[in-house]
């Protein structure tokens, strides 16, 4: 394909697309995102319309933990589906699937399988407040529950607040915000309202914005002090379940929460989430008394990825890999930024970190940022800028400077992205 015929390509695409879709995406995260019409993904690489092939850290948002099309899930996948897809009932690989969950995760007692994070997150929120009778419900700064009015927040000096047009205030009403690790707020937070709150949700490992990790001592505090005051603690675990530990975050920092919401790296790519927890919170929806409903839910596809997932991930687990990729890769990047001279900062965990610009580098672990408040205070405009010369130099990225490494990456996909990187830092206009 010549060169004027890939663009001719790319500019029809994203012509037709801007003409029935708004905005030309079909979700907003993908606004800022490079255009870029991708044909196919296959283990850790997209192929775009022109042919070009990027080696993919952005894994559709997460979700590709075991890298795109892996053949045991798709071929799943096919199977199952040609017996039929919803039934309006129960099915063989719905139990399956329940059953390989409990057992992988091991805290839980039961779990329920939906669609997407978001309404996971809902039920979980249901849930805690039937089983407490209060209302109000307490969070962090800076995480992410859901896209849909009672819980996108756009955080400021003074809480939180709508982060869209027709979103009610209102509808926030019931929450109250907190710093992210900081243990003497929280206590402050319970000592007021301790009495008053339904649920404390909280993203282990804070992967939406900064991938900044949890303090051990937080996560207890926060552990001793809902169970006090008789709160429910709920793991939002979209992000972090599957690919920190095959038990998730609780796995990884031994902290178990009463109910948790998974999603992302649970069913291969698939579309499926999970609420799960303990007996006493999850048999609400089984008397009946508390509704969580869904057409889709545990569809015969959904159950047959999230089953063939969970046979990979525990036949054959990538947790090794991934931490020895993923910290090759941040030692790279770090001595591609002493090169160039410039101030790239890498912060979080080996399968999910955060590159941006400015501010003492944590490639190491030194001088994280701890909080929202901190990331705000790195350049994260330039980053992503930057990260659009990145995907013009084949390395796929998001703009918020999230990380994630797969199961799939290997060292050809390692030498590739750092001389990729090389090549992007050295075209890079900034100013260190």
């Amino acid at each position: 394909m010549t060169t004027s015929q890939a663009a001719t390509r790319t500019v029809g695409l994203r012509d037709r697309a801007e003409a029935v879709i708004p905005g030309g995406v079909s979700s907003n995260v993908r606004l800022l995102a490079p255009r870029v019409f991708f044909e196919r993904g296959a283990g850790p690489r997209l192929w775009d319309v022109e042919g070009n092939d990027y080696v993919d850290y952005l894994l559709g948002q997460g979700p590709a933990f075991l890298g795109h099309a892996h053949p045991r899930v798709t071929e799943a996948v096919a199977q199952a589906v040609r017996s039929g897809m919803v039934y309006g009932a129960q099915h063989v690989l719905e139990v399956e699937a329940a059953e390989r969950f409990i057992a992988a995760v091991r805290w839980p007692d039961l779990v329920r399988f939906g669609v997407s994070g978001t309404e996971s997150v809902q039920g979980a929120l249901r849930l805690a407040r039937a089983a407490t009778g209060r209302r109000r419900l307490l969070r962090f700064a800076g995480h992410y529950h859901g896209w849909v009015d009672n819980v996108l927040m756009d955080f400021g000096a003074e809480g939180g607040g709508p982060a869209s047009l027709g979103q009610p205030a209102d509808a926030l009403a019931d929450w109250l915000v907190a710093p992210f690790n900081d243990t003497e707020a929280l206590a402050e937070v319970f000592s007021a309202h301790g009495e008053e709150i339904a649920a404390v949700i909280v993203e282990p490992m804070m992967c939406n914005q900064g991938a900044i990790v949890a303090e051990r001592d937080f996560l207890e505090a926060l552990r001793a002090l809902t169970t006090a005051h008789g709160a429910v603690l709920i793991f939002d675990e979209v992000i972090t379940g599957f690919r920190l530990a095959l038990g998730g975050a609780a796995e990884h920092y031994g902290v178990t929460p009463d109910l948790a919401v998974y999603g992302k790296a649970l069913a291969g790519g698939w579309p499926v989430s999970a609420l799960a927890g303990r007996e006493e919170l999850m048999g609400r929806f089984g008397t009946g008394e508390v509704n969580h409903s869904g057409t889709f839910n545990a569809s015969v596809m959904a159950a047959a990825a999230v089953v063939a997932t969970l046979e990979v991930l525990t036949e054959d687990p990538p947790y090794e890999r991934v931490a020895d990729h993923g910290t090759r890769l941040r030692a790279g990047l770090a001595e591609l930024g002493d090169k160039h001279q410039v101030p790239l900062r890498i912060q979080g965990l080996p399968a999910a970190f955060h590159v941006s610009f400015g501010g003492p580098r944590s490639a190491g672990g030194s001088a994280p940022v701890r909080d929202l408040s901190g990331l705000r205070e790195l350049d994260l405009v330039r980053y992503a800028d930057f990260s659009r010369l990145l995907a013009e130099h084949g390395v796929w990225v998001a703009g918020r400077g999230i990380w994630y490494v797969s199961a799939a990456h290997g060292d050809a996909e390692l030498s590739d992205a750092l001389d990729r990187v090389d090549a992007a830092l050295a075209a890079d206009s900034g100013t260190a």
